[in-house]
């Protein structure tokens, strides 16, 4: 009877675990998604283009991405406790710093900053995933995770262009630095589940470089890294282009492209846990493909003249498209790692981040084409990725774990 009462107190404990981080993911997407459809408001207060402005969102993402290489690596080594904290203190403060930007050139330069201390969150949160759930009850907290990444998409993107008139977009980012603040001081509590030292052995970095070969030189780690990428390029470049689209294609204003893009992480907000269930129970074989077609069809939806109905619909089908295959694709993830848990899912999220700040780069680029020309190249492209993820993926038939690749021999 003890025994049972002790599991079901650590299952309650998990769960709460679970929503401190799942709340603390919502709010580190909540900003990152909050600036894209400010670019155009941005680059009026600051007098300069819109392309210019836009440079806020790749100086975040991809030393967001370069971070989490060395967060997951440390966090194998010192336990996921102190960098998960260090990293989310630093997420406070330094978004409340960006708050105090002068020009374009320093809100950039913060967002750099920020992009490097707050990268050790969300992959150690989906790293503690794989510590504390087994591999075949991994997609409902998976689920949750990328659930609550969604609704700060969403919530961001919508609540952050709609208050910004009114508050004005310092105050957005000192708001969003208070409500970061809470989750700090709910996650102390729970954190003895965080983990402690993990792994105290020599380390040289021919076992680093030997690891992540290992998981690279795998079928299933090629695999599924690669469509990270690929599906991260993809939705990072149309999304944080959006509210120029709405401005340009339909004349809205700062409330008007907020309320274009309220669908967007609507579907993982609501959905993310059942369709991490549907992903343990039948696996994920069918799901990732129709993902990506329906992030395809989407897109190339948006390239003839429709109504505007039809483009926000068309945008919370986007938002579909990504609940159906990056939290799926995470999961995955979360087997390939072995012992070195923290070290495959900073890859992963190295690989989603470079992905998001490359393609809001290379989206921009191929707009001097015009937005027709710019959504329908990306959406071709991803349409392809979908053809090759059928054969590719056959194998995820069910939730049942594949083995993992071999630990490289430790050098000397």
């Amino acid at each position: 009877m003890a025994s049972s009462d002790g599991e079901t107190n650590k299952d309650h404990l998990r769960e709460r675990l679970l929503w401190v981080l799942s709340a603390a993911t919502f709010f580190i997407f909540f900003q990152a998604y909050m600036v894209a459809p400010l670019i155009p408001r941005l680059a009026s207060v600051f007098g300069v283009s819109a392309q210019a402005v836009g440079l806020i969102v790749p100086a975040y993402m991809i030393p967001y991405g370069i971070s989490t290489l060395f967060y997951g690596l440390l966090s194998d080594r010192l336990g996921r406790r102190p960098i998960l904290l260090a990293s989310l203190v630093a997420f406070v403060v330094l978004t409340a710093l960006t708050a105090s930007a002068q020009t374009a050139s320093q809100l950039v330069a913060w967002r750099l900053v920020t992009g490097l201390g707050a990268s050790g969150v969300v992959p150690l949160a989906l790293a503690l995933v794989g510590d504390l759930f087994p591999y075949e009850e991994r997609g409902r907290p998976l689920g949750w995770l990328f659930g609550a990444m969604a609704g700060g998409m969403a919530f961001g993107s919508t609540v952050g262009v709609v208050l910004e008139p009114f508050v004005g977009w310092r105050v957005l980012f000192l708001g969003v630095a208070v409500m970061g603040g809470l989750v700090l001081v709910l996650l102390l509590p729970n954190a003895s589940l965080l983990g402690s030292t993990a792994n105290r052995s020599p380390l040289t970095v021919g076992d680093v470089l030997a690891s992540y070969r290992s998981l690279l030189s795998t079928g299933p780690g090629l695999r599924t890294y690669g469509f990270v990428l690929v599906n991260a390029l993809f939705h990072s470049g149309v999304f944080t282009w959006l509210g120029l689209y709405f401005a340009r294609r339909y004349q809205l204003g700062e409330v008007g492209i907020g309320l274009a893009l309220l669908g967007y992480g609507v579907p993982g907000f609501f959905l993310g846990p059942l369709i991490g269930r549907a992903a343990d129970r039948w696996g994920r074989r069918w799901l990732i493909p129709a993902g990506l077609g329906i992030a395809s069809a989407s897109a190339l939806l948006l390239v003839p003249e429709i109504p505007l109905l039809g483009a926000a619909l068309a945008v919370t089908a986007l938002s579909l498209g990504y609940d159906m295959t990056q939290p799926l694709l995470a999961g995955i993830v979360t087997k390939l790692g072995g012992k070195r848990g923290g070290q495959a899912m900073g890859l992963n999220v190295f690989m989603l981040f470079t992905g998001f700040g490359l393609g809001s780069y290379l989206f921009g680029e191929a707009l001097r084409l015009g937005f027709p020309s710019a959504l329908g190249l990306f959406g071709a492209v991803l349409l392809v990725a979908a053809l090759l993820a059928v054969p590719l993926f056959a194998s995820e038939t069910t939730g049942r774990p594949m083995t993992a690749p071999v630990e490289p021999a430790k050098s000397g």
